[in-house]
């Protein structure tokens, strides 16, 4: 990205800032319809004995205080992971020893983080502000004009934000003046209480919502290409919403996701062209490797998908009903989170049972991480485990 760009300061008209208020109550509304609804949950699948195939140790502990309700979406870089906590917790971990790098306590209850670059740092609070933070101090914070769920991708010199109504801002990361607005889409009622894609593919910013991947210049913002993932059907607006939300799998070019409740697709993000779809009733998105896209359905079945063409490689009920978290991909190993607690490592090539470990009993929503030879599962109560192949 060129650093020579006009800061303009756009205003927002009063219109967008209500509808951005509406359309973040009406999206608390959402968790209503989910297949995991208390009244509703159905009776978990009966685990069968763990087979212990793939030898792995725990090698660390570590506790950044209650996730609570916060989209978390740690950011790996290198060897260090960044979480941040509902309460306003930023830290940053060493990835294979668990040593704390630094740490940020913000006045502030977060609703989504953490994005940065290894110098800048962003989160979003509450009062609908973005927080840049630089060696675990704060350094400026912007107003936005409305909600937003999901967490800042930082790249370029610049803070880059989408909006619950759509809209997708960028700010310079030195200072936070904006130096791009663009406006959300029109006609939606629904937004999504989740976290939305964003992230780049080369010199293009990938945002996805709407049911579909939109490539901009991160220069000013227009629209380079848009491949669609899903088409909203249905006859009201909860059947209609198929925002893309934010766990997906990228290998090279190429990006797949997950629309939410609607279906799974893989895009050319160099092209801007839709590979694949599939239907597939989802919402916690999907991981993958160079040979595979790996999802979890809304009644908890995992399913292999083909990366190049879409075809179903696998299909397992094991942990159906077990509330599961994302997949993500760890050698020989898919491994998924539960509401209990459990890790669980599947055998990528067929979904078959390589081993399952305890963190503890507060459940996992997020999806693992891994960095430096290092699988990271956090619970909802803010315990981390770290667990390393033997």
């Amino acid at each position: 990205m060129t650093q020579s760009l006009s800061l303009k300061a756009n205003s927002l008209s009063r219109k967008r800032v209500l509808r951005c208020a509406l359309l973040a109550v009406v999206a608390a509304q959402l968790v209503a319809c989910s297949v995991f609804s208390s009244s509703k949950t159905p009776k978990p699948k009966e685990l069968e004995p763990n087979v212990a195939r793939f030898a792995a140790s725990q090698v660390w502990t570590a506790n950044i205080g209650t996730v609570g309700s916060i989209q978390l979406s740690p950011l790996v870089q290198g060897d260090a992971v960044t979480l941040a906590t509902a309460s306003g917790t930023v830290v940053s971990l060493q990835a294979n020893t668990g040593a704390e790098l630094w740490r940020a306590s913000l006045k502030d209850r977060l609703v989504a983080g953490v994005g940065g670059d290894g110098q800048t740092f962003a989160v979003i609070t509450a009062q609908n502000e973005v927080v840049a933070l630089r060696d675990g101090q704060e350094q400026w914070r912007y107003a936005l004009p409305g909600r937003s769920f999901t967490a800042p991708f930082v790249a370029g010199e610049r803070v880059f934000v989408v909006t619950a109504d759509r809209a997708v801002l960028a700010l310079d990361a030195d200072n936070g003046a904006l130096i791009w607005d663009r406006p959300g889409t029109d006609g939606e009622n629904l937004s999504l209480q989740e976290s939305l894609l964003l992230t780049a593919v080369g010199n293009t910013l990938v945002a996805g919502y709407s049911g579909r991947l939109v490539g901009m210049s991160p220069d000013t913002g227009s629209i380079r290409w848009e491949a669609p993932i899903a088409m909203p059907r249905g006859i009201n607006d909860i059947e209609r919403l198929v925002d893309v939300v934010g766990h997906y799998s990228r290998v090279g070019n190429n990006v797949c996701v997950q629309a939410f409740q609607t279906a799974i697709g893989c895009v050319n993000a160099s092209r801007g062209e839709t590979t694949w779809t599939q239907k597939l009733n989802g919402a916690v998105g999907v991981g993958g490797d160079e040979g595979a896209v790996y999802s979890v359905d809304a009644t908890g079945r995992m399913q292999a998908w083909d990366r190049v063409d879409g075809k179903q490689q696998w299909l397992s009920d094991r942990l159906q009903y077990r509330q599961l978290s994302a997949p993500v991909q760890v050698g020989r190993a898919v491994v998924v989170g539960d509401s209990t607690g459990l890790l669980h490592l599947l055998e990528r090539s067929d979904g078959s049972p390589l081993n399952r470990f305890q963190t503890n009993s507060s459940g996992i929503r997020l999806a693992p991480v891994y960095a430096a030879n290092t699988l990271i599962a956090i619970t909802n109560n803010g315990a981390v485990f770290a667990y390393r192949p033997d």
